[in-house]
């Protein structure tokens, strides 16, 4: 049996089960995918103040945890949209669960060795698997229905890559977090094996979590595994405009939806990888509270995922996205000239007004590619290489500004005014001929 979407898309579908509930299994386990790479990418959160304490690293070494992460998606995106065409998306969500199991446990070494190049290698590894994930995930959650209905259905599935965000920073402040933190001085002071021994106390705090969180990663993809899932495989007409990887950035809107996804991650990880920094030195936080208030954080952007998901039964997507992108900017400016707990409150609105951008540039992008799609996925999946690049900027500016982590948070604010630009006009739908 065929289905024909609102795009003109068609599907197969399995015939058996029901028109309302064939579906639901499916998207069910692909939200919980959404959810385990959200606790990846909020883990890192806690990673960056910790290994920059423990293996001793300045600001912008300390940004190589997001540089290692976000450019692996650069690498393979193009390999993980093959991947898809060649093995579907149900091997292709395997493949990524098993990558990303193997880089969790690599943490083990790194740790044992307090090695900061084995942690990035480790980092790597895991955003490898997490582009094969997002680039499988992402699509077959948005074709997963109806295509009007396609914004709405990643921005439920994102809700709980949302809730990782809540959950990944309590875990990692009472599993990696020590709360024990020394100057240079007192560092310098104490006696080289003092010293050795609480360093290789700090890197060795993150095994356990990691190990947990891979060995989940290896119980999901079994599951994966036995659990039949429609194949989604597209069928189109023959006359149909098919475009090579390069010329499908001649649809207009997926071009300036992949710059909007760049500074959207960019932004997005600049805000959260200095969040705890940003809160000791503007609020006065010690380290611990901090990454509770980044707990509070992730619960605020899961929650504007849920209300953003309600509204988009009544807003356009791209106007909710416009709105967000005002809200944020003006946030940005508070948590740059602000000061005392006003700055977390800053922090906290920008997690709200963040949430549905993702999974709404991604619908917006994607919109209208018909057979292209998984081209267009890969590219918006290689797009959040501004993970890798946006942050390391920001340390760069924030050490040239001795230390002031508040003045790197101009670097987002640009970040959502070029995502305005792209809710305001750069996401109407233009074909290759237009």
């Amino acid at each position: 049996m065929q289905i024909t979407n609102q795009a003109g898309d068609q599907h197969e579908v399995p015939t058996e089960g029901g028109k309302g509930n064939q579906y639901l299994l499916p998207f069910i386990l692909v939200t919980c995918l959404f959810f385990l790479w959200g606790m990846a990418h909020n883990l890192d959160s806690v990673l960056i103040p910790h290994l920059k304490k423990a293996c001793e690293l300045n600001n912008r070494q300390s940004t190589l945890i997001d540089t290692s992460v976000f450019f692996a998606y650069f690498i393979m995106a193009i390999p993980a949209g093959m991947l898809i065409k060649r093995f579907g998306y149900k091997n292709s969500i395997i493949t990524g669960l098993l990558v990303f199991a193997a880089g969790a446990f690599l943490f083990v070494p790194a740790a044992n060795t307090r090695t900061y190049e084995l942690f990035l290698f480790a980092l790597f590894v895991i955003g490898c698997g997490l582009t094969i994930l997002e680039t499988s995930a992402n699509p077959y959650a948005a074709i997963l229905g109806p295509a009007e209905s396609s914004s709405k259905r990643l921005n439920l599935a994102a809700s709980f890559n949302g809730l990782a965000a809540m959950v990944a920073p309590i875990v990692g402040s009472l599993f990696i977090l020590s709360g024990t933190n020394h100057t240079k001085e007192q560092m310098a002071a104490m006696p080289e094996a003092e010293k050795a021994a609480y360093l290789l106390g700090e890197a060795a705090s993150v095994k356990m979590p990691y190990i947990v969180l891979g060995s989940i990663l290896v119980l999901v993809a079994v599951i994966f595994y036995f659990v039949q899932l429609p194949s989604m495989k597209a069928t189109h007409a023959e006359a149909e405009i098919k475009p090579g990887f390069f010329s499908v950035l001649k649809f207009r809107h997926l071009s300036w939806g992949v710059v909007a996804q760049f500074f959207y991650v960019g932004a997005q990880v600049c805000i959260t990888s200095f969040f705890i920094r940003i809160a000791q030195q503007g609020a006065g936080l010690d380290e611990k509270t901090a990454g509770y208030y980044l707990g509070i954080y992730g619960f605020l952007f899961m929650a504007g995922r849920f209300i953003g998901t309600f509204f988009l039964r009544f807003v356009k997507d791209y106007v909710l996205l416009s709105i967000y992108c005002v809200m944020s900017v003006l946030l940005c400016l508070v948590a740059i000239y602000g000061s005392g707990i006003v700055v977390i409150y800053a922090l906290g609105g920008i997690g709200f007004f963040m949430s549905i951008m993702f999974p709404t540039i991604f619908s917006l992008g994607i919109k209208g590619l018909k057979s292209n799609t998984e081209t267009g996925s890969s590219w918006l999946v290689m797009s959040i290489v501004g993970g890798a690049i946006i942050p390391y900027g920001m340390g760069t500016l924030i050490d040239m500004n001795h230390d002031d982590i508040q003045s790197g948070y101009i670097i987002p604010l640009v970040c959502f005014l070029i995502i305005l630009s792209f809710g305001a006009f750069g996401h109407k739908v233009k074909t290759v001929s237009e």
